[in-house]
């Protein structure tokens, strides 16, 4: 009889044993999914580094801040936090030992991500390959060097980040608005800053400057007026590309390290909640005659066949898995036009997407253009096929390239 409890104690704890084991497994699954909407990675790996390990710089107004290590390395990364310190770091921006995290590393969003979540996250973290590497240690100018100051900034901003109330949203909505505004923090580019680097909240998601580009308005209206519908923007999220165009730029590395990844339901909630339960209509532009547009735009219609044709089409069609679709383009479409100024004057580096998909380098036009002549170009784009008037001066064109 003994024999028989001992034998059923046996397998009872190995049994016990073993959904133990499925547990932590599925947590630590569940952590690498929401590390991927948390895109961790986009920050904290530098480019050709090894995953989680710090060193990416991070270019801000104040000096370039550098991404930590995070892998579970005991010296340089997390690897002695707990659960609660890492807690603390992700939602309040509080290092191991106590000391204040530069605002680049996005808590005034994740100060609304779950206990729960942050737990998973840290689960995952923890199994991924230690890399015993210090990441470069930044360097800002007084007074923005003094770590201690950031307690003032955190008691005014650290929790400006608040939802919109949910009552009467359904439960796509509610979970977009926490992958878009918590986990994929889009907020943190998506809306201006003031002077001492905070998000002008009553300007939420309108649009915000980032390194010389333009983080557009996320707005449902905006959106609608350059063209966006919600099965539209699911696709780009998705895949990084649609009938709008590609991702580039800063949210290249969105799709490639954290979209990409995400469930379809995931992506349609957050399309859901960007565009609303009841979207407005997508506007549909109509290509203007040449014999109706501006003279600039006259003589940029010239140059778009001289440099862009080869590539864009003669009639802006775009070539597939080559180049895309000035037709429905949503950067000609927006109001500001300094993103499509940057990219004629520095290029885009080659796209790959999501299976074969991907877009050839596009090279930058800045020493083999004048002003006048990018100015024409700018101004045929937006107006042939954005809907925006071709008016910008040459003036207006040195201004942005100044900045």
């Amino acid at each position: 009889m003994g024999h028989v409890r001992s034998g059923f104690a046996l397998a009872f704890g190995f049994a016990v044993a073993l959904a133990a084991q499925a547990d932590d497994q599925a947590l630590v699954k569940r952590g690498e999914y929401l590390a991927r909407a948390a895109d961790c990675m986009a920050c904290h790996t530098a480019e050709g580094g090894a995953p989680f390990a710090g060193g990416l710089p991070i270019h801000s107004p104040f000096g370039t801040i550098y991404g930590s290590n995070i892998t579970p390395d005991k010296q340089h990364g997390i690897g002695r936090y707990t659960a609660d310190e890492f807690f603390a770091a992700v939602t309040e921006g509080k290092r191991k030992d106590g000391a204040n995290l530069y605002p680049a590393m996005p808590y005034t969003s994740y100060h609304l991500i779950t206990r729960e979540d942050s737990d998973a996250i840290l689960a995952y973290l923890k199994t991924v390959p230690p890399i015993n590497r210090p990441a470069p240690q930044t360097q800002l100018d007084f007074p923005f060097n003094v770590r201690l100051g950031l307690a003032g900034w955190n008691m005014l901003y650290g929790k400006s980040v608040q939802l919109q109330a949910a009552e009467g949203k359904g439960p796509a909505w509610q979970r977009g608005q926490y992958m878009v505004e918590v986990m994929g923090h889009c907020g943190e580019c998506h809306t201006p800053r003031n002077a001492i680097g905070a998000l002008q909240q009553d300007q939420r998601l309108t649009g915000g400057l980032l390194n010389g580009y333009l983080a557009p308005s996320l707005l449902a209206q905006d959106l609608a007026e350059r063209g966006w519908t919600q099965p539209d923007l699911t696709t780009f999220l998705k895949h990084g590309i649609s009938a709008q165009g590609s991702m580039f730029n800063e949210m290249y590395p969105v799709v490639h390290h954290s979209t990409q990844h995400l469930e379809d339901a995931d992506l349609a909630a957050m399309a859901t909640y960007l565009l609303g339960e009841q979207p407005p209509a997508a506007k549909v532009i109509k290509e203007v005659p040449l014999d109706q547009l501006s003279d600039s735009a006259k003589r940029g219609h010239q140059q778009y066949l001289n440099v862009c044709a080869g590539c864009h089409g003669v009639e802006g069609e775009g070539k597939p898995h080559i180049a895309v679709a000035m037709q429905g383009n949503t950067v000609l479409r927006q109001g500001d036009s300094r993103n499509l100024v940057k990219a004629i004057l520095e290029g885009i580096r080659e796209q790959q997407f999501t299976g074969f998909e991907r877009m050839q380098p596009m090279p930058g036009f800045a020493n083999k253009l004048t002003d006048e002549q990018v100015t024409d170009m700018v101004n045929y784009l937006r107006q042939a096929w954005g809907g925006l008037p071709g008016d910008l001066s040459v003036q207006q064109l040195a201004e942005l390239k100044a900045e």
